[in-house]
């Protein structure tokens, strides 16, 4: 029997990379699983794979940064499924990047923490006051971070401080609910094979093709394994984090990063 059978899982920017890796392993798992995400189009597209491979699945469309949105979307999985037992913040915007710190507009930094960070806590917000409320109540929370939280980025100031914001909220929340059977961790995420790290890539080298495999090949050499992840690699270590393998692992930041910081922490 999967290891999740029954379960409800919720996963945040669910319809293309880490989140859409995360929505199908939930789903093998044997959970039930809610997708939210803005691009409705691609979100029922993984909601289909997951039905087309015999799972059950809802999409949501969600605009993470709208309060309105984000409680629309508990309320929606509960009326789907019943209840709320894992939760993936993992909708993220790379607006708050390729610019120095001064001359970032006031809307590129208001944009990126309204879906970077903001959307987080606006998911814990609802998603705790639901996991309390249900009977038995409790559930595991999974925020994704990256690790440009850990330190300072050149040219990605905004998003830095968005990304070091998530972890101090994990940790903050994680110690306020452990009593009450909720456990909330962060994925410090590093390159995974994304389209939004393939869009940064394509940005750096300004869509020149030759320039874009040297952007590549920088990063490959910064990490010890060598290459760029798998989304299905960051899924594995989420979905491990929301299972009963881990339950004496709250307020915990999993660096999954092939050794990319592994110089300097």
């Amino acid at each position: 029997m999967p290891k999740m059978d029954g379960k409800v899982a919720l996963v945040t920017g669910g319809s293309s990379g880490i989140g859409r890796a995360t929505a199908l392993l939930f789903a093998r798992e044997g959970a039930r699983v809610v997708i939210a995400a803005r691009h409705a189009p691609r979100g029922q597209g993984v909601t289909r794979e997951i039905r087309d491979a015999g799972g059950a699945a809802a999409f949501v469309q969600t605009d993470v940064g709208k309060p309105v949105d984000v409680e629309r979307m508990v309320t929606e999985a509960v009326r789907h499924f019943g209840r709320l037992d894992y939760a993936v913040n993992n909708a993220a915007a790379y607006s708050g990047a390729f610019a120095l710190t001064a001359d970032f507009s006031e809307a590129e930094y208001d944009e990126t923490m309204a879906v970077d960070l903001k959307g987080v806590w606006l998911g814990m917000k609802y998603e705790i006051k639901q996991m309390l409320a249900q009977e038995p109540a409790g559930g595991a929370i999974v925020n994704t971070s990256s690790v440009n939280g850990l330190g300072g980025v050149p040219m990605a100031s905004i998003y830095a401080a968005a990304k070091a914001g998530i972890l101090g909220l994990t940790k903050s929340a994680a110690m306020e609910y452990g009593l009450k059977g909720i456990r909330i961790n962060s994925l410090v995420a590093g390159a995974f094979d994304t389209p939004m790290l393939r869009k940064s890539m394509e940005r750096s080298s300004g869509g020149d093709a030759e320039k874009q495999e040297k952007v590549e090949a920088s990063y490959k050499a910064m990490i010890a394994s060598g290459r760029i992840g798998n989304p299905s690699e960051a899924a594995e270590a989420i979905v491990w984090l929301c299972s009963d393998s881990a339950s004496y692992v709250t307020g915990h930041s999993m660096i999954v990063d092939g050794g990319l910081t592994a110089y300097f922490r």
